[in-house]
């Protein structure tokens, strides 16, 4: 994963994914509290995600909100869609990403739309297999976009440089 630090200058968008209720059971009684996934993304391809736990519903979003400030990620976006296709698997959750021709638009649902929209990448053609949970779709998505990798960083790992690429 291309983990990367982030200066407290650049402008990260939170965005509430999903909100679980969960309920405990005591001889007292019972006690609600909730947990909150968040992604947070400048919308320049760096995004993070997090996971807030707490006994209100914007304690635990501002929770996952700092969590996900901790685990930022550097993806790469080729003229706002992906370099190419990834296939990736968390869980249950099986994502599949394929790059999608200006115009196209984004074509996902739920979670992975809230993080493929805090990323920056606006056409894009993906599918959620398996399991629709949140937390592993949005987990598994995080990962395939890491593992991308564009033109330029393939070049380098290899060694080549791409004035040569250009000038043949």
């Amino acid at each position: 994963m291309n983990r990367v630090k982030i200066n407290s200058d650049v402008e990260l968008k939170d965005r509430l994914v999903a909100i679980n209720r969960v309920t405990k059971v005591t001889k007292g009684g019972r006690t609600f509290t909730f947990a909150a996934i968040v992604v947070v993304g400048d919308g320049n391809g760096v995004i993070g995600w997090g996971l807030g736990k707490a006994g209100e519903v914007t304690a635990a979003i501002a929770k996952g909100v700092e969590s996900a400030k901790k685990n930022l990620v550097k993806v790469p976006v080729v003229n706002g869609t992906i370099p190419h296709e990834k296939e990736m698997k968390f869980g249950g959750a099986q994502v599949f990403l394929k790059p999608a021709a200006a115009g196209t638009g984004m074509v996902a649902g739920g979670a992975m739309r809230a993080v493929l929209e805090s990323v920056g990448i606006k056409d894009v053609l993906a599918k959620s297999k398996g399991s629709s949970n949140p937390h592993n779709l949005v987990k598994a998505t995080i990962l395939a976009l890491s593992e991308m990798r564009d033109a330029y960083t393939v070049a380098h790992d290899r060694g080549i440089s791409m004035e040569k690429v250009f000038r043949g």
